[in-house]
Parts: C-alpha cells; structure tokens; sequence
C-alpha cells in the first residue's frame, strides 16, 4: 500500500473532525484512533504535520486534532519512538503556549498531551516546561496548570522537582497581577502540598525516602503568605475558594511555630469566606484541614478562637441539606468533623455551646444543634460520660417545640441517648412519653394527598419513625426493659395516645413475654403500689373495646387482644386459663379478616360473648362492679367515637346483668341515662340497648328506674336541672324522651319471656303512647322502633297462647300517619322502612284488620316506596339537616324495599286467596309499565318476591278457579325482556309462579313436578343476555309453554292485554308483546277465529306507526302468515317504490323472504331481468364541462336492493342455496357493472338517490354467501377487509382477488358450476365486467383445486384470450393468471411452458404500459414459473432473459427492484454448472449485497432469497455456507459482521476477482440510496481491513481513497461514518 493513501485518508479525516454531526465526529475520532494504535508514529506524525501547516485553523478543530493524539499517546506510550515523543513535547508545548491569551479548550488538550506523555518521560517533559518557567517571568497560565496536573497524576516523579520548582514560583506570586494567573498558582500549590503529603505518607514506596516535611516547609510559609495575606481578599469567589482550599492543604507542611503565629488571623479568615461565597463545602473542608493540623499540634491559641469558630460553625450546620446536590451534603459531614476535632480538645465549652443554642426556638439553629448533639453522642462517648443529666435536662426545650422536622432531630437525639444509657437517668421517662406521644400523632393528609413541599416532615413520617424507634428501644436497648416494663401500660388508657395503641401493645407483648418466658418476678404487677397506672379493670374494659373495633387506629385490634392474654394473671387470677382458650381462635379470625370482609355485627357478639364469660369465670361481685363502675366514668372519653360508645353502653349492659347489688345497678342506671349525650342517635340506641340488656335480669328495677327517669326534672323546662343537663331547651327534651322511648322497646326485646305480657301494656305501651302525636322526627323514629320490638316481643310469647292486641289498629293508624308525613319525592329518613318492619310485626298479631284498612295500609305503603326517585338522586338539602352519602341512601333503600316485601307477605300470609292476591296486586301493577326503570324494577321484585311467597303458603282444600291469570300473565309475560335485567328475571320468576299457582288450583299435589314449567328455570340464565333475539327466543319458548297450560277461557284476557302491550312505555316490551302475540297465534289462534278481522285490522295499523324497528318486523311477519297469496302485486308494487327503499319497504321485501316457494319465484325472475337489462347508461356531467358519467338503470338497481332485503330472511337460505351458482355469477357481475356507477335520480324529488350502487350488490353478495353458510369464506373476506375494496374503483380487483381465493379455499366444489356461469361474462361489451371476470380467473389459477376439478384448460384458454384484450387491466391480469398457474398446479406449467415463456417475455416488453404494472407482473409470473419449468425448456433463454432483467435491478421502483432480483434467484437453477452464468451471478453479486441493505424491506427479502438460492452457483463453500446459514427472512442480519466474514472468503476464493469486485463496489458511491452508499463504505472498509500485504496490487488504491474522501462529504450522516470507519482500516 502507498504511503500516500493512508496519508490522503488521514488528511481526509483531519479534515472531517469537526463534522457537524456528532455521530460523524465520533467516528472520525475512533478511525483515526484506530490508525493510530495501528500505526502511532505514522499518524502522530501526519496530526503535528496537519497542525503545523494549518496555524490557523479554527480551534474547535485543533482541539479535536489534540485530544487524538492524548488518546494515542494515552493507550500506546510503549510504542512510539523516542524521537516522536520528543517531537510531540515540543508540538504540544508550543500548542499549549502559542496563545498569550487563554483559550481553554485548546490550551487544556495541548496540556492533557503533556500530562500524559508526563506519567513515562517526566524528565523530558520538565526539561520542556521549566524552559518555559523561567525565573524573574510570569509564565503561561497552562505552563503552571499542567504542573499542577503532573503532580497529580505522577506523584513520585513530580515531588523531587517540587523543591526546585517551588523556588522559581515564590518571586511570581508577588508578579501575578491577573486573577486566573493568582488562581493557576493557587491551584498549583494546593496539589503540590497534597501531592506532598502523599508521598510523606508513603515513604516506603517512595524511590527518595530521605524527604522530609520541613524541606518544604519554609517554601511553603513564604508562598503561604502571599496567598492568604494578600490573594485571599480578592472581590473573585472562584478565586478566593481556590486559595482557601490551597491554605488548608498548606497548613500541614508549615512550621509548627509559624501555625500558632497564624492561627489568630486565618480561622477568623476562612469564617469570614462563608459569607462572601455560596459553595461552602471547599470551606469547610479547608477549616476542617487547619482544625486538624492545629490540634494535632496542640495549639494553645486555638482556644481564643473557639467562640466565633463554634458560630460560624453551628450556622453552617443548621443549614439546610439537600441530599439530592452532594456538595451540601459533603458540607454537612465536614462541619460535624469539625465539632468532633474540638469535641475532643474543649469538650466543657463545646457541650455548653450547644446546649445553649439548643435554647433558641429558631427551627433551623435547633435542628443544626440537635444535629451536632446528636454526632457527639455516638461519636465521642466517654467525652459525653460526665454531661449525661445536663443533656437531659437540656433536651426538654427542643421535645416542646412544634416543627416537625425539629421532632425528627430530637427523635434521633433520643435514640442515640437510648443507646448509651441517657433513658435510664432520672427525667428519661420523659422521652419515651415524647416518643409514645408522638406514635399517636393523627394523619396530616387524607389518603391520596401528598405534600406540597418535599422538605415538609409529614405527621404520617414522624409518627413511622417514632414506631420504628419504640421497637428497636424494645427489642435491642436490654436495660429499658424494666423502665418500659409495666411503665408503658400507663399510656394505654387516656384518648390521646389511642393512635399510638398499635406500636404501645406490640412493645407491651415483646416485653411481656421475654419476662413471662425468663419467670422474671417484675412480670407480676402489683397495681396498688406502681404510680400512674390505669385499674386491671379499665385496662380490660378499654383493651376489650379495642378488640371490638379491630380495624382502627391503625389496627389496634388484635394486638389488644395478644396483650390481654398475656396480662390475663395481672387482670384476675381466674381468667388466664379462659383466655388461653378463648383467644387465639379469635386472633386468627382476625388474621384472616380485613374492614371488608369482618360480619361487624357477628364480632361485636363475640366480643360480648367473651366479657359474659370472663365476668362468669371471675365471680366476684365486687370485682365486676368496680369494672362496672370504671366503665360508666370511661363512657365520657368515648364523645368523639359514638359507635365504640354505643358498644360500651351494650358491654355495661351484659356487665350489670352480672351484679347482684340491685341498688348499685339503679343507682348506674341512673349515671347512664342523665350523663347520656341524647342529641346523638348512635348514643340513644346504645344506652337503650344497654338498658335492654340490664333488664334481662333486673326486669322490676328496670322499668323502676325508667318511670322514675320519664317524670324526673330531665322533663321539665325548671331551673333545677339545668345544672345536671346543662338548659336543655324543647328539641333536647325530645331527644331524651326519644332514648326513654327506646329504652322501653328495648327493655320488651330483652325481657324474659315468661314476664313480659303482663307488663306490655300496663307499663310499656302506657308509658310511650303519650307521645304518639309528636311532628319530631327523632320521636317519631323511636316510637317507630319501640313498637316494632314489642310486636316482635308479643309475636315470640303468643306462638302457644291466644292474645288480642286490642290496640293494634291504632298503632297502626299511628304508623302510617308518620309515613304521609314523608316527603313524597326523596327519602331523608328511616320513617318508611321502620313502618312497614314495624306494621309488618304487628298485622299476624289478632285482631285481622278489615278490607278497607288493609286497602289503606297497601296503597299508603306501596306508593310512598314506588314513587321515590331512584338511589341514586341525590335530593336537595333541607335546612338543618344531615345529607346521607351515596352508600348510607343506598343501604336504606334496600332496607326500605325488603320491609315493603315483608309488609305485603304479611297481608297475604293473612288472606292467601286469588282475590286476596289480587287486592295486594292491584296496587301494584300500574307501576309494572311506568316509563321509569327504577319504578318498573321495585314493581317487578316486589310482584316476583309476592307470588313467590303465595306458591309456597298455597294450601288448595277445593277446586278454585284462579279467574285473574290471563290478567296477570298480560301484564307480566311481556316484562320478560324489559331493558333492565333485574325486571326481566323478576317476570320470568312471576311467570313461573303463576303457572305452578294455575297447577295448584288445577289439583295438582305440592311435589308434582311440571316438565313444561320448569323448562323456564333454564331460560332464565338467557335473560342475563342483553341480545334482543336471545330475549325473543325466551318469550317464544316462555309463550310456548303458557299455551300449554292456559285455560281457554283466559286466552282472550290474555290477547288483548297483549294488544295493550304493544304500545307500552318501552320499546323492548312492544317488541315482546309482538313475539307472543305470534308465538299464541300459532299454537292457539285455531279457537280465536271471530277475532281475526279485527287482529288484522289492529296489526296493519301498528305496521306503520309503531317506530321501533323490531316490532315493526315482528308485526311485518303477522302480515306476512294472513296475506301470502298476493305475490305479483306485492312485487309490482315494491319494485316501484321510490329508492332508496324506506324501512317499511325493506322490511315487506324481506318478509318476503320467509316462504322459500315465493322466495325461489323471486330469485329467478331477478336473475333473468339482470341479465337482459342494461346495467347503467351514460350521461353527460354537464353542460358546461362536457364528460360522461355512468348512471345506474333504476329496475336493475331496484331488483338489486329487493334481492338483498329478501336475502336478509333466513328462510330465504333454502332457494338461495339451490340457486347458488347462478345468483354468485349474477350478483358478481352486477357487482363488477356497478363500481363507479351514480345512483339515478328520483322521479318525482330530481334528486339523486342517496345510494351507493356497487354497495348494494356488494351486500347482496355478501348475505347471499352468509345463506349459503360459506362461513369460512366470510370470514376470510372480513378479516383481509375485502368488501369494502370491492366496492370501489380503485381497489375493486383486490377485492375480487380476495373473493376468488376465498371461494378456492374454502367453496371449491361450488367454482365448476360458478366457473361455466361467468364466462360468457368474458366477452361482454362492458369493460368492468371483462375486468371483474378476468380478475376472479386469474386468482382461480393460484389454487390447486382448479385441477383437480379440471377446469385447468377452461381458465388456461380464457387467459391465452385475455391477453391481447384492448384494456390494459385485462391484459394485466391475464399475465398475472398465466403466472398463478406456477402456484396453483405446478405440474401443468410444462405443458403450457411455451405459451407461458412468449406471453411473460411478451410481457417484459410491453410497450403501452404506463405503471410498468404489465412489467412487474411478467418478472413476478416468470419467477414462479421458473421454479417447476424443464431445464430442456429454459436452456437456451437463461442469459437472454438475465440480460433482460439486469437493467431492473437498479430501477427506483421498490416492486420492479424487487421482483428483478427474485427473478434472478430463480433463473439460478438453470444456470449451474454453466460457467457463463456462473460470471452472470458475480457481475450482480456486489449489487445484491449492497441491496441487502435497501431502503424497501421486501427488497432486502428478495435478495436475501436470491443470494440463498444462487449461493451454490457462486464457487465457493465457504460463502455458499454463509449465504445459507444467515440470509433468513425471520433473522435478523448483523450487516457489518456479514461483510466482514464475507471479504474474507472473497480474498480468499476469488483473489484474482478484488479488481473487479471494489471497482464494482466504487460505482455504488454514486448510488442515489443513502443506505447503499453506506453499505459500499462499509464493503470497501472490510476489503482493506482484512487484506493482507500480497493483495494490496489487486487494488486501485488512489481509487479507493479518493471514493471514500468524497464519501466523507457526503450529504447524508450515516454515509459519512461508514466512510470514516472504512478509513480506520487503513492499516
């Protein structure tokens, strides 16, 4: 290789190094990086050439010329000759000097050159640069820099040099005048004095141990002050860091005795930088150095500095860190190294310092203090020993303060005090108090929310810590046990720490254990004798209410109950052994639970349960009623949390039921009911259960104690109470009578059965119905319920005994007056549903209500609960009143529906009679058709529940007849298919009721089991099916089976009520009143017949105003069974409606459809006229513009849109497939006759029809292969989208295609009959028809099928035919048929071989060809051929057809590239052996690899297959191999790797081919693809890289290099890298 051409492509990529491309850039670096780790010398000669012969070249370019040779040098210091080196000092230095002006970038790469050939020749490199260094001259800025540098990255070269050098420095210090020089300097000295100290450090390594620290240390005093009396005061901040940081690494290499001379003036120096500048952390460290060297020294005059350092300090402690910028983090760790240094030295004055400061309230000087406090504690523990009770006490301001982030620091404080033994000293209690406090601190945010500021400690974070300190205090602290140890019980019983409960008990547990396990005697508590701490009682009562609501405060129940167990012996002796068995079941329940899923009301029993038994197995009076009365003093804590208070009102109960002291259970009683808070609902049912559950045993004392409340002063309106309540004014009053009220109803629920008739009426009922009139709600709610409890109460002790209620109806009376007192339009409150639970109670009671009264009671009831809006409307607000939530109004409608059901079950319960059914229905059946969802669901549940509830209590003693079934099945057989589900379901359950009620009437015995009736018990499950024909279906099948078991004397009810049904408020029931109307009429209209003139006449009229589409049809079916025999006229008429056909139209047509003898008339008489009558005529578009357009004839089109209604009819499928054949053919030919056709115009409007033409034979086409069930065909063309292309002009043959292959694949016995059907198509006079039929033929011959049911030859001579039509589309897609056959029966293509060669070569002439379209479908016919014809047959054409396609490899259409290159791959076989195609294959082979990587991805595919192919032919193994193994469709390929291994082959088989083979890769350089061009770098890249010295006279390497120069300049990026990296192997 000549000299000259790695220099040309060096000189090429010197030139291209500031490429305005970054990916360009970085590949001209790596090449001539690679050429210069190839080649070192040579290329750093031609980059000091480059520079020296360009002196003013830009700099950005110098420097990119500059940093190469760094990483040369860098990467091969071994490799270069001395002489370079020497030469690339002396460049380097005069780079980095040139300039007397600084120019960064430049100067900083000339320098780093310097500093990497420094780490070998560091004597070299100091001869240079202290020639520039000279005494008495202020040297270049980059000159001492590199210095600098060197003694960084050279140490135990450089520091031999240092004294020398430090003594030419000293006279330029006073020199420097500029700011960077002062900074250079400083900077210098600063790695000096580090470098120093590095090489002291490590002697034994050092190659001159013999060095010392004071040879240095007058230099470094002198420089020293320079630095800090004169340069430390500059106005620059960069600069005045540097020095300062320069200053603190000096300080160690100075006298001892110079140092304490300083020290008075350079740490109130350095402090004083704090304020000047923003980037502390340079200062603290340089603090922290001269902190260090004095104290190692053991300066005394450190002391007189102290109080501004620990200033100075503290304030850059309390600053803010920010841990995602380092540097503030750095600055904090150096300044708490600063308090560690004098912590050690003045521990008295350090402490004092910071304990003082931790008086100031500010919230940053805290958290700084509490910080330093914090450090010393852990880092400095026997300094700390002494301070202990002065830290305590100190620490005490910082807990009261009210900043979070304050609390964190004291927090840590804490812990670390935990850790070394601060918690045990007098006053430690109250840390852990401050701890406990802060674990029940309450959430700061609602779930979801998030801080604003990022800095913010939120209560939630504070708190987690605080848990986590307490644990690890519990579990890792061993000496706190005894302090925390029952000490912590204390706090488990005041409401502020309750959310702290959770963390308290799991400590409590790990504690208690450890002691129970070890039988330490400090488990044992003696209450009596330990302060502060809660009774055994209280602790139960308030770990039992814990246990009770398990979910809150962040899951405090089953601690508590883990805790209780393990402080069973300290609670009672007698319990443990209870408890051992009664919890765990209880903990795992819980285990297994969560808010959602735990039966609240289940547990709350359990819970009970657990304190009956616990109070039994005590069984001690006094006991229980000390925990009785501790109990009634904890109710007060509990005002913020009603429903816990409300439970501990019912745990009061079950204990009291346990006292025997009758006195003290009155004398509770009393405290309950005047401490009680009665504005509170939650409150007045707790105490009344409470009450309730005490009378279970203190009955008499009880009801005492209640008549004595009801006529206390809590009653009057006198001075003398208010103390006790507080100037109760009237509402209040009625809120304690309210509590009074259903103490009553309570205490009649919970009395013993055996005494509770007696005192009903003369103590309960006398005792509340003075209230009966009150307009309060609250009374009203109480009445309600209290009279509710005792009809339940009276219900339980009559079931043995006769008993008249004598005062039922009044009650009542009473009950329903609270519900007309409701707000008709909303439901605000339980009124409704308390009511009817309550009226529901009380109606089995005798004496039986009479009819008008039970008329009220219903109507009263059933239209208060229909006519509420639905639950989800949320009503307007009322003064003075609560808004339910969503879920509240949601849980009391349902409660409210369920009773309405309860009522009516009741009333039937009472007169179970059709009539009885009938007078409980009439109220509700004009809801059953309201037009509002809501209301017709609550009709249809509530209907469904009641007929339910009949059937099961019917008991038949004689024949009835059951008169009011038609009635009924009118009204709710329709409702089968209602819009909303939950009515369909609930009319199905009716039917089915009805029909077995009918059964029951009818004798049939309870068991007896109907097989016709229960068939609907499955057709429920389709009612969940939203499908409107799956609905139709259940009512067909429901209807079936009532007209089965409908006597005839309710059928006419039944017709007529579904006449009605017809125009009902919704549209799904008209439609379903329709279907059973049909459904009946078919099985049972023999027996209607007067009726059917006026059905007919009801039915024509409902055809034409009913506007819901399916009804309509429905509706249309009935027409069709009364009028079939008027067939002509019906056609006639239809044919000439106006078109587009309106709905009615369309649906007559189709109704048509449903009787296949007049549908099989229909079809043939279409087919007929279709064919004899002209499809479209042309008309001119315009006066004005002139052309034609076609416009379709009107009766064709109209027959089209009839065949296609028509069709719609499923019975049409009968007719339609025995036609299939023809209709195929007609409707495919219609089709190809329609695209691009108008609609006509309208009579009588002139306007055009508003239809598309070859749309609706598309959709007749399409129904018509949906009747002949060609489903796979369907789903084909769905699926390749091919209706929607056959509609159109433009891709209509595509759509054809399709439809052909579809009709191969999945229809093929059905082509020889459609095959001989279109035909005569072929020679129509109509060009789209010709086109349509040749398009279908031509897809025909891609199948096999056609063979097979030899129609080979009819479709082979169509072709032949086709292919000198005048339309170029035609003879297009004869060419395309002719090359299907190669696909489709490739044993044929032999016999055809002559005739297939002239019409492809024919065709890859073609002359009138305007898309080249007859072109590509020749190559791509031939290309197929190929694979099956004779050698015999191709022998002689192989070179002339290669000759032929080459032209088309290169042409810019993506489909012609591609098909010329399959072509070839085709043609190979043919060749082999043949040494003349052998040549043909290397003279594409370049242009085939290059296209490996064109743009077009099927281009790439084609020649992947072509190389696969043609590989054998090529002549060499080991490339037929590579093109075997790699060349796949599904891989990837590694393009690069690919012709790497690729050159390697070629130099190796084929070395006398390289001349032919880069020139013909240099000719692609030109090649208007970007890709390729790259590709042609990259291929010439390879070729040098692997070529070995012998070959390089192959090439014409002038060529090459100037080809890839050019390259270099290329307009596209990604050429210009491949060609830079082809230049990198150069070599």
């Amino acid at each position: 290789m000549e000299q000259t051409d790695v220099e040309q492509v060096s000189l090429a990529l010197l030139d291209a190094a500031t490429d305005k491309d970054p990916e360009v850039q970085e590949q001209v670096r790596k090449s001539m990086l690679t050429l210069g780790k190839q080649q070192p010398d040579r290329v750093l000669t031609m980059c000091r050439d480059y520079l020296l012969k360009h002196p003013k070249l830009v700099v950005s370019h110098r420097v990119v010329i500059l940093q190469t040779i760094e990483l040369i040098v860098g990467c091969r210091i071994e490799e270069i000759s001395y002489p370079r080196i020497k030469s690339i000092i002396s460049l380097a230095s005069d780079e980095m000097t040139r300039s007397k002006e600084v120019v960064p970038d430049w100067q900083q790469a000339a320098s780093n050159i310097l500093v990497a050939v420094g780490n070998k020749y560091i004597n070299d490199i100091m001869e240079e640069i202290l020639s520039k260094f000279q005494p008495g001259l202020l040297p270049h800025f980059f000159v001492v820099q590199t210095l600098a540098n060197l003694s960084d990255s050279n140490v135990y070269g450089m520091v031999p040099f240092l004294n020398a050098i430090l003594g030419t420095m000293l006279p330029m210090l006073n020199m420097a005048k500029q700011d960077n020089m002062k900074w250079v300097f400083s900077f210098a000295l600063c790695h000096f004095s580090d470098g120093i100290l590095e090489y002291l450090a490590n002697l034994d390594k050092a190659p001159d141990p013999t060095v010392r620290k004071d040879t240095f240390s007058s230099e470094i005093f002198a420089a020293f002050d320079i630095l800090f009396n004169n340069w430390l005061q500059s106005r620059e901040s960069k600069l005045r860091l540097t020095v300062a940081e320069a200053v603190g690494s000096m300080c160690h290499l100075m006298a001892s005795d110079k140092l304490e001379e300083q020290i008075p003036k350079l740490i109130p120096t350095i402090l004083s930088l704090y304020k000047k500048n923003n980037e502390h952390y340079v200062i603290s460290k340089s603090l922290c150095l001269v902190l260090d060297a004095s104290v190692t020294m053991g300066s005394r005059v450190l002391e007189t500095q102290l109080d501004g350092l620990l200033l100075a300090l503290h304030q850059q402690v309390s600053a803010p860190v920010d841990y995602s910028n380092p540097p503030t983090v750095k600055n904090h760790n150096e300044v708490l190294r600063c308090f560690s240094l004098l912590a050690n030295s003045f521990p008295d004055r350090l402490v004092m310092f910071v304990l003082q400061k931790l008086e100031n309230s500010n919230e940053r000087n805290r958290m700084g203090s509490l910080a330093v406090l914090r450090h010393l504690i852990n880092s400095t523990t026997s300094t700390m020993e002494s301070k202990k009770l002065l830290i305590l006490a100190s620490i005490r301001q910082p807990m009261a303060d009210h900043s979070n982030k304050v609390k964190k620091r004291v927090v840590q404080v804490i812990s670390a005090m935990a850790h070394h033994g601060y918690l045990e000293l007098e006053g430690g209690e109250l840390l852990v108090r401050f701890l406990v406090q802060h674990c029940a601190l309450p959430d700061t945010y609602r779930r979801g929310q998030r801080p604003t500021d990022p800095e913010e400690v939120t209560n939630e974070a504070l708190r987690t810590m605080c848990d986590n300190t307490l644990h690890l205090l519990t579990t890792t602290v061993g000496q706190l046990a005894d302090i925390l140890w029952p000490k912590l019980l204390y706090f488990l019983t005041p409401s502020q720490y309750s959310n702290a409960t959770t963390p308290l008990c799991k400590s409590l547990i790990v504690l208690g254990n450890k002691k129970k396990i070890n039988q330490e005697p400090s488990f044992n508590i003696d209450f009596t004798k330990e302060v502060n701490l809660p009774s055994p009682q209280l602790l139960m009562v308030r770990l039992l209410m814990n246990a009770a609501f398990p979910f809150s405060s962040r899951g405090h129940g089953a601690p508590s109950l883990s805790l209780l167990q393990i402080l069973s012996i300290n609670i009672h002796p007698k319990i443990e052994i209870l408890w051992e068995k009664e919890m765990p079941p209880l903990l795992s329940m819980l285990e297994d639970s969560t808010t959602e899923s735990l039966d609240k009301k289940h547990w709350e029993e359990k819970m009970l349960k657990l304190l009956s038994k616990t109070l039994a197995t005590v069984d001690d009076d006094k006991w229980v009623c000390q925990l009785a009365a501790e109990a009634t003093r904890d109710l007060s804590t509990y005002n913020n949390a009603l429903e816990e208070k409300s439970f501990l009102y019912r745990c009061l109960g079950v204990t009291l039921q346990q006292c025997y002291n009758k006195e003290f259970v009155k004398k509770q009683l009393q405290e309950i009911l005047l401490a009680a808070r009665h504005n509170d609902a939650v409150e007045r049912e707790g105490v009344a259960m409470g009450v309730g559950l005490c009378a279970n045993s203190h009955l008499e004392g009880t009801l005492a104690k209640l008549e004595e409340f009801g006529k206390s002063d809590a009653f009057k309106k006198s001075p003398s109470i208010f103390n006790l309540l507080k100037e109760r004014n009237d509402v209040e009053i009625e809120k304690v009578k309210s509590t009074l009220i259903l103490c009553y109803g309570q205490v009649a629920f919970n009395a013993p059965p055996e005494k509770i008739l007696t005192c009903i009426e003369q103590d309960i009922l006398r005792c509340i119905s003075k209230h009966f009139n009150t307009k309060d709600l609250t009374m009203k709610l109480s009445l309600i319920q209290s009279v509710g409890l005792i009809a339940k109460a009276i219900r339980e002790c009559v079931k043995k005994q006769g008993y008249i209620f004598s005062r039922k109806q009044e009650l009542i009376t009473v009950m329903l007056d609270f519900i007309k007192a409701e707000s008709a339009d909303s439901m605000r409150t339980p009124v409704r549903h308390l009511v009817m639970t309550t009226c529901a109670n009380l109606i089995p009671l005798d004496p039986v209500l009479s009819e008008n009264e039970s008329f009220d009671l219903l109507k009263v009831c059933v239209n208060s609960v229909f006519s509420l809006p639905p639950e989800t409307h949320t009503p307007e607000k009322m003064k003075e009143e609560e808004t339910l939530d969503p879920r509240q109004r949601q849980a009391l409608y349902k409660d409210t529906l369920a009773a309405l059901q309860e009522l009516l079950k009741s009333v039937l319960a009472k007169d179970p009679t059709p009539d009885g059914l009938q007078s409980v229905f009439k109220h509700i059946e004009p809801w059953l058709s309201s037009g509002q969802d809501h209301e017709r669901e609550r009709a249809a549940t509530v209907t469904a529940h009641m007929l339910a509830y009949y059937l099961d209590n019917l008991t038949v003693k004689n024949m009835v007849s059951f008169h009011n079934l038609g009635a009924l099945l009118g009204r709710l057989s329709p409702r089968c298919s209602d819009p909303r589900p939950a009515v369909r379901t609930a009319a199905m359950d009716c039917v089915y009721s009805l029909l077995y009620i009918q059964l029951r009437y009818e004798g049939f015995s309870l068991d007896y089991k109907d097989e016709g009736v229960d068939s609907l018990l499955p057709l429920k499950d389709r009612l969940d099916n939203p499908d409107h024909s799956v609905l139709y279906k259940t009512c067909s099948d429901l209807t079936k089976v009532m007209s089965k078991r409908l006597p005839q004397e309710q059928l006419t009810t039944l017709v007529f009520m579904l006449f009605e049904g017809l125009a009902d408020s919704q549209a799904n029931c008209c439609r379903a009143s329709s279907v059973i109307l049909n459904t009946l009429l078919k099985n049972r209209g023999g027996g209607l017949q007067e009726l059917v003139p006026e059905m007919l006449e009801v039915l024509h009229v409902r055809l034409q105003s009913i506007t819901e589409e399916q009804v309509r049809v429905a509706v249309g079916q009935t027409v069709l069974i009364l009028a079939s025999q008027h067939l002509q006229a019906v056609i006639n008429t239809l044919v000439n409606q106006p078109l587009p056909f309106d709905s009615w139209t369309g649906e007559m047509w189709m109704a048509l459809g449903a009787d296949p003898i007049v549908a099989n008339q229909i079809i043939e008489m279409v087919i007929e006229k279709l064919l004899i009558m002209a499809p479209y005529v042309d008309q001119r578009e315009s006066m004005i513009r002139g052309g034609t357009k076609k416009v379709a004839t009107s009766q064709p089109l109209a027959m089209t849109c009839g065949l296609k209604e028509l069709l719609l009819n499923g019975n049409s499928q009968e007719p339609a497939v025995s036609m299939f054949p023809q209709l195929f053919s007609c409707l495919t030919v219609r089709l190809g006759a329609s695209v691009g056709v108008s609609a006509p115009k309208d009579a009588n409007t002139k306007q055009t029809a508003s239809l598309h033409v070859a749309g609706v034979a598309a959709d007749a086409l399409r129904i018509l292969l949906a009747r002949a069930q060609l489903d796979e065909v369907m789903k084909r063309l769905d699926e390749d989208k091919a209706w929607d292309a056959m509609r159109e002009l433009k891709s209509h043959t595509t759509g054809v295609t399709l439809l052909a292959r579809a009709m191969a694949k999945h229809a093929g016995p059905r082509l020889p009959a459609i095959v001989e059907s279109l035909c005569p198509s072929l020679n129509n006079i109509y060009e789209c028809q010709r086109i349509t039929v040749t398009a279908f033929f031509s897809e025909l011959l891609n199948h096999h099928v056609v063979t097979e049911l030899m129609l080979i030859d009819v479709l082979m001579n169509n072709m032949m035919e086709r292919i000198s039509d005048p339309c170029c589309t035609v003879r297009m897609l004869a060419v395309r048929g002719l090359g299907n056959i190669a696909v489709g029966s490739p044993e044929k293509v032999n016999k055809y071989a002559k005739e297939l060669l002239a019409a492809m070569s024919s065709g890859m002439e073609e002359k009138d060809d305007p898309g080249k379209l007859i072109t590509l479908e020749a190559m791509s016919g031939l290309s197929k051929v190929l694979i099956y014809l004779d050698k015999k047959n191709v022998h002689l054409l192989v070179v002339y057809i290669f000759m032929k396609i080459k032209p088309f490899l290169e042409s810019e259409n993506d489909a012609i590239r591609c098909a010329s290159i399959h072509l070839m791959g085709n043609l190979s076989k043919f060749g082999s052996g043949e040494p003349v195609f052998k040549d043909q294959i290397h003279n594409v082979l370049v242009s085939l690899l290059l296209h490996l990587v064109d743009p077009n991805p099927e281009v790439v595919k084609a020649c992947k297959y072509s190389m696969r192919v043609c590989a054998p032919v090529v002549g060499s193994e080991k490339i037929t191999a590579m093109f075997q193994n790699h060349l796949h469709d599904e891989k990837s390929l590694h393009y690069g790797e690919f012709i790497n291994d690729l050159t390697k082959y070629l130099i190796e088989d084929f070395p006398g081919m390289l001349n032919f083979y880069h020139i013909s890769v240099i000719q692609f350089f030109k090649s208007s693809w970007a890709e390729v061009r790259a590709g042609a770098a990259m291929f010439i890249g390879f070729l040098l890289g692997n070529l070995s010295e012998e070959h390089f006279s192959h090439l014409n390497m002038a060529t090459i290099s100037k080809g890839l120069v050019m390259l270099l300049q290329d307009p596209d990026p990604v050429v210009r890298v491949k060609a830079a990296e082809a230049m990198g192997r150069f070599h």
